[in-house]
């Protein structure tokens, strides 16, 4: 079934996700602007985790997140532990939600609109599996080019 490898793509890129944060030598530096990049890693790990806790967590899985996303790319200077604590939730929450998502789930309707169409909640699931992938590779490029 679709969702038990999205489990295991989603469990093993927010691991990544977590041991890239973890490899900053110096914790400013995943807050650093250079060279043209827009959004520092720490910035873009918010991201991630307001995205996830928001589409799986909240839509799927009824948590009571609340998602801030201006603040994913305005706050600044969160404590390296206290965004490595928010990926451990985060890979929680996918988890535990997507035990829960059934095949008929996967089939119907995702429960709001987010993209420019309706999609399945298994298409929405492959984007945010993607959405995750294209981030992850940011944070890596980021952390070699600016943790130095």
């Amino acid at each position: 079934m679709l969702t038990e490898t999205l489990k295991k793509l989603f469990n093993r890129d927010l691991s990544k996700l977590k041991s890239e944060i973890e490899a900053y030598q110096k914790e400013e530096n995943l807050w650093r602007i250079d060279h043209g990049i827009a959004n520092p890693a720490g910035n873009l790990c918010l991201h991630l985790v307001g995205n996830l806790n928001t589409y799986i967590g909240a839509v799927l899985g009824g948590t009571d997140y609340i998602r801030n996303r201006e603040l994913e790319f305005s706050l600044k200077d969160i404590p390296k532990q206290e965004l490595i604590n928010m990926i451990e939730a985060t890979i929680n929450v996918v988890s535990k939600t997507l035990d829960q998502v059934s095949q008929e789930q996967m089939d119907n309707e995702y429960p709001i609109m987010v993209l420019e169409e309706k999609t399945t909640t298994e298409f929405f699931l492959v984007h945010l599996s993607t959405h995750l992938a294209y981030h992850l590779g940011q944070i890596n490029y980021h952390r070699r080019l600016l943790d130095k």
